[in-house]
């Protein structure tokens, strides 16, 4: 299954429902899609089923940059827990 996004808003958040396989090659098009949100950025990551590293790097960023990850199972939760530690190491 590749990559599909639905978008759903209210007056003070968007909320992007993530589902199958994250990649890089996917990372301009959710970018383009985050970057048309409004208010607090959530991303419903409950049905995502594999991530790459540089997905992990950029879900990393996006909480740094104050967004939500919502439903993140366990595995991708400790993989961002160390991408940030070593990125805090360099």
């Amino acid at each position: 299954m590749t990559l599909r996004i639905q978008k759903s808003s209210d007056d003070q958040s968007t909320t992007f429902r993530l589902s199958g396989r994250l990649s890089a090659s996917d990372l301009a098009a959710l970018s383009e899609q985050i970057e048309s949100g409004a208010g607090m950025i959530l991303l419903d990551m409950e049905e995502v089923t594999l991530v790459d590293v540089e997905i992990v790097q950029f879900l990393a960023r996006c909480e740094a940059g104050c967004m939500q990850l919502l439903h993140c199972a366990p595995y991708i939760r400790e993989w961002i827990s160390r991408e940030k530690d070593r990125a805090a190491k360099v």
